[in-house]
This record gives structure tokens, sequence and C-alpha cells, in this order.
């Protein structure tokens, strides 16, 4: 009797600390919520400074590649590649029509028009279907222009990019990429259009 007493009282002993232990790693762990919580946390962190350092960057890419087309004398500046880009790409467009494509009021639209007119960069035509307005499109010496820009670009970007892997080239490729469609369709949203037109070319999409 004695033997049996003493092997229960351990066994309970023994449920006993093994209780204990339970409600030590109970209150030491942290709770789910509170886990799910931190990770939140760091995740958040985390996509500040990401958000920070690419907005960092991507003003120094600006910067840095306005000065490079002012040291290499292009005759279009930033603005009317991206005017003459969409008018070689889609061919004849209204005013209102091209600022709403490239997301720019119509009144810089129109400045930059004149300016693209007068030096004999784009045309107007009679729009047959509203007399009072005019389509634009680029002239021969305007489409020279914008190729000439674009071959100078593409061979200095191969020049400096030249030591990178193919496999580099070919992912910051797709990331700018990803980048600039996801802008064009956050920009489309917050104008309250939606989505941008299927079957059109993004602007995004065009080698300004």
């Amino acid at each position: 009797m004695i033997g049996a007493e003493s092997r229960r009282g351990h066994e309970g002993a023994v449920r006993m600390d093994a209780v204990r232990a339970d409600d030590v790693r109970t209150d030491d762990a942290p709770s789910a919520g509170a886990a799910c919580a931190a990770t939140a946390l760091a995740d958040a962190v985390g996509a500040e400074v990401a958000a920070s350092g690419l907005g960092a960057e991507m003003v120094r890419l600006m910067r840095l590649f306005a000065a490079w087309t002012q040291r290499a004398g292009f005759e279009c500046g930033a603005a009317d590649r991206v005017l003459l880009a969409r008018l070689v790409t889609c061919g004849r467009r209204r005013a209102t029509d091209l600022a709403a494509d490239v997301f720019l009021d119509l009144s810089t639209v129109s400045r930059q028009v004149r300016s693209l007119v007068d030096r004999g960069l784009v045309e107007r035509h009679p729009d047959p279907e509203d007399r009072r307005g005019s389509l634009l499109s680029a002239t021969e010496a305007g489409r020279a222009a914008y190729q000439s820009a674009v071959r100078r670009r593409e061979a200095e970007l191969t020049r400096l990019l030249e030591p990178w892997p193919i496999e580099d080239r070919t992912v910051l490729t797709r990331l700018l990429k990803r980048l600039n469609d996801d802008l064009v369709d956050s920009t489309y949203t917050s104008l309250g259009t939606g989505q941008h037109p299927v079957g059109e070319a993004r602007q995004g999409d065009l080698h300004a």
C-alpha cells in the first residue's frame, strides 16, 4: 500500500510539474495576435523604407537623365518627346485627346503643341467631325526628330548596361515596366476613369 500511494503521489507531482511547465511556456511565448501585429509592423516599416529609397532613386534618375539629354543636345525636350511619341504611335489626335493620353491639362498641351507646330514638328488638319476643331499629327521632321532621340537614347543605354549580365537587364526592364503599368492604372483610377482603355497603347508603353 505504501508503494502504491508513493507511486500515485509521484504521478500527481509529475502531472503538476507538467501543468506548471505549460503555464510557463504559455506565459512566456508571445500570443498569435502579438506575433501577427509585430509582423505587420515590420512589414509596414520595411515598405516605408523601400518606398523612401525607391523615391529617392527615381528623383535621382530623372535628374541625371534630364542632365544627360541636355548635354546630348536633343532637338526635342521631354515634353515634346511625350507628345510626339503619342502622335507617331497613334496617328492623328485631337488636342483634348492628346492631353488625356499624357495626363496633362489642355492648356499645357496647347502651349507645347504651338511650339511643335512653329518648329515644323507637328501639323494641324481640319477635323472632319468638327469644323471648328483640328487634328494633330507628326510631320516627317517630327517623326525624324523623335526617332533620332530614341536611337540616341538606346545607344547610350546600351553602352551603360554593356557590363551588366543579361539577367539583370531583363529584370530591370521587367520591373520598370511593372512600375510604369501600375502608375498608369493608378492615374486612370485617380482621375475617375477606371483602368486604361483596352486595346489602346498605355502612355507608359510609349517610347517618349
